[in-house]
């Protein structure tokens, strides 16, 4: 006889807790089904929680339930919806095992006729659990996947032209709030590899490629923020600059990065210019920094300008992330709340 079994959860957020009963149901079971309930206690989209499980286990069928019951009791008819919603949700799928942590695992299996598969369930394996993570991810690193980290982090680019204090703030922020930054690889690659001021077409694509890996090995030890200076959006204008046209792929990642990031600022180009030997000049920088800010306007991104000192940018930055909620609705709140209070 086959064995399908079936496990189920918030995973907010999926924890190695988690993982230990999954990857023992894959190890014992023939086919293994997962319901993800969607919920209240995290802002983290149910899809995106859901597509965590994806990447991990590709081979794991993945239920998302939006409809599910609300809350978590132990009370009979709390306890009757939830068996009714899984054997809804199970589409006629017949379950041999059902797998958790948790009491819940006794009254579903029964409704089930499955076995009563528990595992860890005083938290000895795994001394871990979503709500302590949820209250502090970096205290509890260790016990979170890198896939899933890395949705945790609210990441922040600084754009603007050049001369415009990015790297300067970036790397201020980044010390303030006690977490990691990714410097622009650009640069680094442009003086490593310029002939007369210039970069071959291709190097655009290398650059792209080679500031997106400075960003995942940086963020995966990052601290809530994840600051980073410049993005593929600049690398892409640079192109456009030096060649009239933009490799590919860089186009593509560039078109990408309007989701890659969750709060763009733009530095202005207010403070003095610094006249270095890499630079083309101060009429150069305005003209440049009207592209930019013509590019992000034409790809529909919201953004922040930062003018002044650095101190009054670092002060404008600090009263956006203290209200600021990753996955939630930051600038249709602030316009609509902005709109009624005039």
């Amino acid at each position: 006889m086959k064995k399908v079994g079936l496990t189920l959860g918030k995973f907010a957020p999926l924890h190695q807790g988690h993982q230990f009963v999954i990857e023992t149901a894959l190890e014992e079971m023939d086919e293994l089904i997962i319901l993800i309930y969607d919920t209240t206690v995290t802002n983290i989209p149910l899809s995106v929680r859901s597509s965590w499980i994806k990447k991990m286990y590709p081979n794991v069928t993945v239920i998302e339930g939006f409809d599910g019951p609300k809350g978590y009791s132990n009370e009979r008819a709390y306890e009757i919806l939830e068996e009714q919603y899984i054997i809804r949700m199970l589409d006629g799928r017949r379950v041999t095992h059902f797998y958790s942590s948790e009491f819940y695992g006794e009254h579903v299996s029964k409704a089930l006729g499955a076995v009563d598969r528990r595992i860890d369930e005083e938290r000895v394996r795994v001394p871990i659990s979503a709500t302590m993570i949820r209250e502090n991810p970096f205290k509890y690193r260790e016990f979170i996947s890198d896939v899933v980290y890395k949705d945790l982090i609210t990441k922040i680019v600084f754009l603007g032209a050049m001369s415009t204090g990015k790297s300067t703030i970036t790397e201020a922020l980044a010390k303030k709030y006690k977490t990691r930054y990714a410097s622009e690889y650009g640069r680094d690659y442009w003086t490593e590899h310029q002939v007369d001021r210039r970069i071959s077409f291709d190097s655009f694509d290398e650059i792209a490629i080679g500031h997106i890996k400075r960003e995942e090995e940086a963020i995966l030890k990052a601290n809530k923020y994840f600051f980073v200076d410049t993005n593929a959006i600049t690398t892409y204008m640079f192109a456009i600059d030096y060649h009239g046209r933009a490799p590919k792929l860089l186009t593509q990642i560039a078109l990408e990065n309007a989701q890659r990031y969750d709060l763009f600022f733009l530095c202005d180009d207010d403070i003095p210019y610094d006249d270095t030997w890499d630079r083309s000049g101060d009429q150069k920088r305005k003209t440049f920094h009207k592209q930019i800010i013509a590019d992000l306007h034409e790809r529909r991104i919201p953004y922040i300008t930062l003018s002044g000192t650095l101190e009054e940018r670092i002060k404008v930055v600090d009263k956006i992330l203290a209200e600021f909620e990753k996955y939630n609705n930051y600038f249709g709140e602030k316009i609509l709340n902005k709109l009624y209070s005039n």
